[in-house]
């Protein structure tokens, strides 16, 4: 701590919620905003030079992204987020579904994002069916499960392909070709937000009919981001107006969000290898070095395929709320796996669904790394924590007397 008692280091573990804006990133989508001179700014369905600047712009970002993902550009539909792209794949295919006489049924993972999960309940809501596929104690999805869902008649499959808070890594390709097998007109769509450069990602290799991506997890700005969509006829659209982007989403698009997204794809894959072997030696030194300052700590999913930059451990005898509050005191950055919910800390659905026990569950902490991140935020974390778990243990101990 510093004279003032504000930290002398802040180590930022918390990438898997949100990154900074990579430099190069801001630099392509300047022009595109109207502040660098260029004539780039303008509505790209208008006909004239501006119009057509920003237009060249989305149809360049459109080109690249489509080349780092293996995709055809014109299966690029560019979206607000992951969010959206979650739900115009499961909502929207749905319907499409549903308007080809088929079950209006979905069936999504237990620990899918609650972007996910949360456009399934509305499929529910609208006279449908959620079915959900159970994960094991390492968080994978049986291809058993996925040959059942398509059996009972669901329209579409959703697996992540890296989850958001424990990383594992779903076996992508596998399940599609399980899904493909048990019934053809069955439609697999994979979140890919926490996988994009941080492990390879290929949609055409992938079999996946639908696959969203997110900006602001690879340096781009937040509220940008895509639905790589393999046959249109898969998708009704949610959003009515215009006829942009073949009209699955239309509305005038954020020209400088699409530009930056493209520049940040470009580059997470580009330096996607380099970047996951870096990584995976920080989040394996930091797991070892929990793992010797705190002996009894529980590593989750540490027997499974895990990306390269989630670590999620369990600490007995804590309450991660406080060591979230104790470690930001300190300067670090980090998050929970739980979530607090009228006013009581429950464990998130993703640890329910793997089996971990409820006084685990709300003792959890995800560390996520990023490309800023060094071997010097490991030992800064490393010379924190046993304090910080000492202290919040004694505490803990204190209320539940």
């Amino acid at each position: 701590m510093t004279s003032s008692g504000a930290p002398e280091r802040l180590v930022y573990l918390d990438h898997a919620a949100t990154t900074p804006v990579r430099p190069e990133v801001r630099e392509a989508m300047l022009p595109f905003l109207g502040d660098a001179g260029g004539g780039e700014f303008g509505n790209p369905s208008s006909p004239h030079r501006f119009g057509r600047a920003a237009r060249a712009g989305i149809e360049q970002a459109r080109r690249a992204i489509a080349a780092a993902l293996d995709a055809d550009p014109n299966q690029v539909i560019f979206t607000s987020g992951g969010t959206e792209a979650d739900n115009l794949a499961v909502i929207g295919a749905a319907l499409a579904a549903r308007t080809r006489g088929r079950p209006f049924r979905v069936a999504v993972s237990a620990i899918e994002h609650k972007a996910v999960l949360g456009a399934a309940h509305f499929v529910a809501d609208l006279g449908g069916e959620m079915l959900t596929l159970p994960v094991d104690a390492g968080g994978l999805v049986d291809a058993a499960a996925v040959r059942t869902a398509c059996t009972r008649g669901a329209a579409l499959i959703s697996v992540m392909w890296v989850n958001n808070e424990i990383g594992v890594l779903e076996p992508i390709e596998h399940l599609a070709r399980a899904a493909r097998e048990a019934g053809t007109e069955v439609a697999f769509h994979s979140d890919a937000v926490q996988a994009l450069g941080k492990v390879p990602v290929s949609f055409r290799g992938s079999g996946c009919a639908l696959l969203s991506i997110s900006g602001h997890k690879i340096g781009a700005p937040k509220g940008v981001g895509a639905l790589l969509v393999r046959d249109r006829r898969t998708v009704t659209p949610l959003l009515h107006g215009g006829g942009q982007q073949f009209a699955l989403r239309p509305g005038t698009e954020n020209v400088p969000g699409i530009v930056a997204l493209g520049k940040a794809v470009e580059l997470a894959v580009r330096e996607r290898a380099e970047l996951a072997q870096r990584l995976t030696g920080l989040r394996d030194a930091l797991e070892h070095g929990i793992a010797a300052a705190v002996p009894d700590a529980v590593i989750h999913a540490a027997s499974s395929p895990r990306a390269p930059h989630t670590l999620s451990v369990s600490i007995p005898g804590i309450d991660s709320e406080a060591m979230l509050m104790h470690l930001d005191m300190a300067g670090i950055a980090c998050s929970s796996g739980s979530a607090c919910s009228t006013g009581a800390v429950e464990p998130s659905h993703v640890l329910s669904a793997m089996g971990v026990p409820h006084d685990l569950g709300v003792a959890t902490l995800r560390f996520s790394f990023g490309r800023e991140n060094t071997a010097d935020d490991v030992a800064a974390v490393l010379a924190a924590l046993p304090r910080i778990v000492e202290k919040v243990r004694g505490l803990t101990a204190e209320l539940r007397r």
